[in-house]
């Protein structure tokens, strides 16, 4: 931090260090960072940043404007249990020493952490999680923070930031309780939070995420406030600035992905805002949808189903002249008087149309009311007799007569025909199990009360995982995950726009695989999010400036005419830009967040220990935490 206290209205820059910083969204938030105390402004630098991922150096070091290092963080032991063999013989052990290279000399006055969370995570399974190998990764948060403690040392950080999933607060609590010792023993003054990146940073999302915020008792005595909080914004309110997806001009990472035709029918089918459970409400018989069909959108040509007035001449008369390709109907005046109705039924004093060939119920009027039913004797052919009733006489010829009967019972026989497909009742026993136990050949399927205690699961972003989930236009997209596909979560959405183009004909196969347009029973075209739309909802790219429509066409409300200037990430692989790009901190939010650090740093420069603010106090209620030493003797708790 500055020793000497510049003059007013100066700019004081601070510098802030990244250790597993990922492809560098947090950097570029906290460059982007101001706050203002008085006439002092305050804004960052970043001098470095670590991880063990190339490619995700690579692009941090274009997004943080400094060059990054290339680092494994592991211990030996820990290297060996996640990988499952020894390292290469040209691996070393990171020390200290490295991360004070890997800061460039300097000592920052903020270092941000965001140590790999899978383990952590309430999408790995509690026993997975267990394992050795997520074991390791998750102690690399403790070994993290002890080589910047000891690489820092001789001129400590006023504040660290350490962020990851809120699970940890649960899955990590042994490793935080020795992180904050650790903190402790350095000097620091330890509060845990939560925080919702989306709301910090006004995205198109909601990313909740657990925050560990330190600060130095000696350097920074004053109050942490929380950034302001921002509304959350539909995903269509950042989306609808970039063009429509395949779009050459949107750049390689707004490339629709190739769904099998199967998949590209399921999305068309599930209500905007719902997930894989709208299915269920579609009638399927034989694999085959029962109430709708799927047929290639056509462009009408001049004249369909026109209709031609009775003294108009009509049209050229063309090889192919049927109603749907042109004026080739006519409106007929001498209908009325013709006697000709299907399926139509006389009335016993009115007169039959004409005898002639055909006589059949179905084509035309040939049948009558006949009023002589009342008390004519049938000798009661196929009649059913009530259960309270009593039967006509037993004659010989059983069909004759009465023979059967409205039975109430059936619901109470046990036979084999009465139980197929039969729900028993949570307290009532089974049938007996035997070797053809399936729903379809007797009572083996029960009425559970419980998957409502399902609700009872605090996993974040987990809730049935929204497999083939569809986000409505206006709707927040749930935090962006590495891992987003269509069919693993809601990753796709309901984009009201549709692509022009010629259609497809025939309907694919099943398994071709292939870029569909289907507009739903909505009238929008449900699709998966590109790469690029993901990157735009976790902030790290802004539409606006890869994206400028021509204003000429934008006056008329045509906004996908323009220019771009082809922004991605390093490499060429959709599923690893999807990973870094799920594993980073959003931009805006970060911003936020350095800008109430910037506060706090320019209040202990000048001397000041309080501010008035509008907003509260960070890590509430442990927010005092912030802003008194703590001495052994003070006799306050922590």
């Amino acid at each position: 931090m500055t020793a000497m206290l510049p003059a007013s209205g100066s700019i004081v820059e601070f510098t802030h260090f990244q250790l597993f910083c990922g492809l560098g969204g947090t950097a570029k938030g906290f460059n982007r960072g101001k706050s203002r105390v008085g006439g002092f402004e305050g804004r960052f630098r970043c001098v470095g940043g670590i991880d063990v991922d190339p490619a995700s150096i690579r692009d941090f070091s274009r997004m943080a404007g400094v060059q990054g290092t290339v680092l494994d963080l592991f211990s030996l032991e820990q290297y060996t249990a996640f990988h499952g063999h020894e390292p290469p013989a040209d691996w070393r052990q990171a020390m200290p020493e490295d991360v004070r290279a890997a800061a460039h000399g300097e000592f920052p006055d903020v270092v941000f952490l965001s140590a790999p969370c899978k383990g952590f995570s309430g999408l790995l399974g509690e026993a997975q999680s267990k394992t050795a190998k997520y074991q390791a990764l998750n102690e690399l948060t403790l070994r993290g923070v002890w080589l910047m403690l000891e690489a820092f040392k001789d001129d400590p950080p006023g504040l660290i930031g350490f962020e990851n999933v809120p699970r940890i607060a649960k899955r990590g609590r042994h490793l935080l309780d020795q992180i904050i010792a650790l903190l402790r023993s350095y000097g620091y003054e330890v509060s845990e939070t939560t925080h919702d990146c989306g709301v910090l940073g006004g995205l198109g999302q909601s990313r909740k995420r657990f925050l560990l915020v330190a600060r130095h008792r000696q350097k920074v005595p004053p109050f942490l406030w929380e950034p302001p909080k921002r509304r959350l914004r539909g995903v269509g309110e950042i989306l609808e600035k970039l063009p429509l997806p395949g779009d050459p001009r949107g750049g390689v990472m707004h490339r629709m992905p190739a769904l099998q035709w199967k998949t590209w029918v399921r999305l068309a089918f599930v209500e905007a805002g719902s997930d894989w459970r709208s299915l269920n409400k579609l009638q399927v018989a034989d694999g085959v949808l029962s109430d709708f069909g799927i047929m290639p959108e056509r462009q009408w040509q001049a004249g369909v189903l026109g209709v031609q007035n009775w003294d108009e001449p009509s049209g050229v008369v063309a090889g192919r002249n049927g109603p749907t390709n042109g004026n080739f109907a006519v409106a007929d005046p001498r209908f009325e008087g013709l006697d000709y109705k299907q399926y139509g039924v006389r009335k016993w004093a009115q007169t039959t149309g004409a005898v002639i060939n055909v006589k059949a119920p179905g084509q035309g009027g040939f049948s009558v009311a006949d009023p002589r039913l009342e008390g004519k004797v049938f000798n009661n052919i196929f009649r059913i007799v009530p259960w309270e009733k009593p039967a006509n006489a037993v004659a010989g010829p059983g069909g004759a007569g009465g023979p059967a009967v409205a039975d109430p019972r059936p619901a109470q026989r046990e036979d084999y025909t009465q139980v197929k497909y039969r729900v028993t009742s949570m307290d009532e026993a089974s049938g007996a199990v035997i070797a053809a136990s399936t729903t379809g050949t007797g009572a083996f399927a029960v009425a559970d009360p419980r998957p409502l205690a399902l609700n009872a699961d605090h996993r974040e972003g987990y809730e049935t995982g929204g497999h083939y989930g569809v986000v409505p236009w206006k709707d927040t997209s749930r935090a962006v995950p590495g891992f987003a596909k269509n069919n693993n979560g809601p990753w796709s959405v309901a984009d009201p726009r549709h692509a022009e183009g010629d259609p497809v004909i025939e309907l694919p196969k099943a398994s071709d695989r292939l870029v569909a347009v289907i507009r739903a029973l909505d009238g929008t075209w449900h699709r998966p999010f590109t790469t690029l739309e993901l990157a735009a909802l976790q902030s790290l790219v802004d539409p606006d400036e890869i994206w400028t429509p021509d204003p000429l066409i934008a006056k008329l409300g045509d906004m996908t005419a323009g220019t771009g200037s082809g922004f991605t990430l390093d490499g060429s692989s959709d599923s690893a830009w999807r990973e870094r790009i799920g594993n980073a901190v959003p931009p805006d939010a970060a911003e936020a967040i350095a800008s109430v650090m910037g506060t706090t740093l320019l209040l202990a420069m000048t001397g000041q220990t309080f501010m008035l603010s509008s907003e509260p106090i960070w890590v509430q209620p442990l927010a005092v935490a912030l802003s008194i030493d703590h001495s052994p003797n003070d006799g306050m708790l922590d």
